[in-house]
């Protein structure tokens, strides 16, 4: 995939060319002219070229918000009869959010979409985003904030499930229409495209067409990736983790390039935080200022409190506003937006914060239950009674390799915050059972990425994933990315 690729038809050639073969795409198809052309470009240019030895299979959510999707998604159905791609409809089913509705339904939309994609047992998801989506959400953006977007991304990892991909994001709908009118082929125009209540239909209107808006793009997106790979280099270099709780960047990590520091320590106060997006400006700026200080103090950005010592900049949820996440046999969940649970056990577990239980709920020792206090032996005992199985071992202490003298060098205030804001699991309010404790599963999770990963922070996000020790992100199922061999 590369921003030089303009003409449809080049650039589904261009993309296919890309991909690791052999491959099954899911195409996402709502009916409207974008997504119908994608399909029948794709399928164009997959029968004119055997050997590229791809299939492709489809996918319509119905999201149920107005009458008639049901009665489009059959006419969808029919159209990949007719050229013989397997399809199946999904509906969002529910009640629907009476605010945000915008996002929930992409949230809803995703997520089927890799159900469907499993089904089929496909390799990757591709839609129909054009330049002109592009050209629209820069211009939304702008209006949010002074920064540089990336606006819409290329390809995006969904759920570290699958690869979601858009062909079509440097070509204009205008050349997408007029090749479904050379082919004689109809398309549905949605009414909500012309509802002026929806910001992305009044921007689509007021906007005018801007050559440099691509290269903008382009550029950005090399920045971004520029920075990712040198905020990888950074973690190897300056940041300590410990526990898996407790961050510590050293003092030559906070003498780095400002972008940099920009970069890591924004998406670390969203991982730390739970948070899926990044402090905005104003509070970055802050930390940074504090973080170049050199004062020794403390400050709390995004959830995150930061403690500045001598020896680097410490790291660690806050304790506060931390809610009870309860699992009922079977069932999964993101607690905090910092750990992924899935309770195997037969009874429902409950997971809350170190902090709501006391020292004798933790089988602490006698005398550290009187004075409410941890010393290092005391926190391996505490931790090991908290945590559960995950895939790199126990979480948080011994998946890192943390020992009790390398807690005694740590500085008490900190590494007590870290253990405060800790997973406590109990079922039925007692501490677990060994036999439970091994059907219940924590694995870290990383809330700017997990969900929706960018390929620009794919670098940074990788590294980081080795750093607390989970399972690496999926590489994108491409051998080449801007005409570059990876």
């Amino acid at each position: 995939m590369s921003p030089e690729a303009r003409s449809p038809r080049e650039a589904i050639l261009q993309f296919l060319t890309s991909l690791q073969s052999p491959a099954r795409i899911l195409v996402a198809i709502s009916g409207g002219s974008d997504s119908t052309g994608l399909l029948l470009l794709l399928d164009e240019a997959v029968k004119a070229a055997p050997h590229f030895k791809i299939s492709l299979c489809a996918a319509t959510v119905d999201h149920a918000l107005r009458a008639g999707s049901a009665d489009e998604a059959r006419e969808v159905a029919a159209l990949c009869a007719s050229l013989g791609i397997a399809h199946t409809s999904m509906t969002w089913q529910g009640d629907k959010p009476k605010t945000g509705i915008m996002a929930a339904a992409r949230e809803a939309r995703y997520g089927l979409l890799a159900e469907a994609a499993e089904a089929f047992g496909a390799d990757l998801i591709v839609t129909g985003h054009t330049f002109d989506d592009q050209r629209e959400t820069l211009a939304m953006r702008g209006v949010r904030t002074e920064q540089v977007s990336s606006g819409i991304a290329d390809a995006v990892l969904f759920d570290r499930r699958f690869w979601i991909l858009r062909p079509l994001l440097f070509s204009s709908r205008a050349d997408i229409r007029a090749f479904l009118n050379e082919r004689g082929v109809k398309w549905i125009d949605d009414p909500s495209n012309e509802d002026v209540k929806h910001e992305r239909v009044r921007v689509r209107r007021q906007l005018l067409a801007d050559a440099g808006a691509e290269a903008n793009v382009s550029a950005v997106w090399d920045e971004r990736l520029a920075v990712s790979a040198k905020g990888a280099e950074w973690l190897d270099h300056h940041f300590k983790l410990h526990g898996g709780l407790l961050g510590q960047v050293v003092p030559d990590g906070l003498r780095q390039d400002r972008a940099v520091l920009d970069y890591v320590l924004g998406r670390l106060t969203a991982i730390f935080g739970g948070q899926p997006f990044a402090p905005g400006r104003a509070q970055i700026e802050r930390l940074l200022s504090f973080a170049a200080g050199g004062e020794p103090g403390r400050m709390t950005v995004g959830r995150v409190v930061f403690d500045l010592r001598r020896d680097g900049l410490y790291l660690t949820r806050e304790s506060r506003g931390i809610l009870p996440l309860v699992l009922q046999p079977g069932e999964a969940g993101v607690w905090d937006g910092r750990f992924v649970a899935g309770n195997g056990s037969a009874a429902p577990i409950i997971i809350e914060t170190t902090a709501t239980h006391s020292p004798s709920f933790l089988c602490l020792s006698q005398e550290s239950s009187a004075n409410k206090s941890l010393g290092a032996k005391d926190s391996l005992h505490f931790m090991g009674s908290i945590t559960a199985r995950t895939r790199g071992g126990w979480i948080p202490v011994t998946s890192t390799g943390i020992r009790e003298h390398h807690i005694g060098h740590l500085p008490k205030a900190a590494w007590k915050r870290a253990i405060a804001s800790a997973p406590a699991i109990s079922a039925q309010e007692v501490p677990l059972s060994a036999e439970t404790a091994e059907a219940i599963h924590l694995t870290p999770y990383f809330a700017p990425f997990d969900r929706f990963l960018t390929r620009f922070d794919f670098i940074f996000a990788d590294r980081l994933s080795a750093v607390f020790a989970t399972a690496p992100y999926a590489r994108p199922p491409l051998r080449s990315i801007d005409g570059k061999t990876i």
